[in-house]
């Protein structure tokens, strides 16, 4: 895993980013934010291909748990990816929902993920 710094006016943008699953639970999602924290940032980017794929199984309730600390804790976060590949209605929606919050965003490229960033 690397975490890559991204100059946004006075805030710090961490673009998480490497080979394979890193998130696996929410220790791993904890540990992401606790990694960019101690470089300054509170927001970060992180790809849909570097999360397990239950965290887009909502019945799992990983989503949920590592999202709520996100935001409990006032990082702002956007992930990157192609979610059409999930038939769920229910992530739909929670996609969708996420999205009105801002805090959360689910985003298809990584420029659409520092434009709503750069929004605030």
């Amino acid at each position: 895993m690397e975490i890559t710094i991204i100059q946004l006016g006075d805030e710090n943008i961490a673009e998480v980013k490497g080979s394979g699953v890193f998130i696996h639970n929410l220790d791993d999602g904890l540990q992401i934010m606790v990694d960019c924290g101690a470089q300054e940032a509170y927001k970060a980017i992180i790809y849909q291909e570097n999360i397990t794929d239950d965290f887009f199984e909502l019945k799992t309730k990983l989503a949920g748990e590592i999202l709520q600390k996100y935001t409990q804790y006032g990082f702002d976060i956007a992930i990157v990816g192609d979610f059409s590949r999930y038939n769920s209605k229910s992530l739909n929606d929670f996609i969708y929902e996420s999205n009105k919050s801002k805090k959360i965003n689910f985003v298809g490229a990584r420029e659409e993920a520092i434009t709503r960033f750069s929004k605030r």
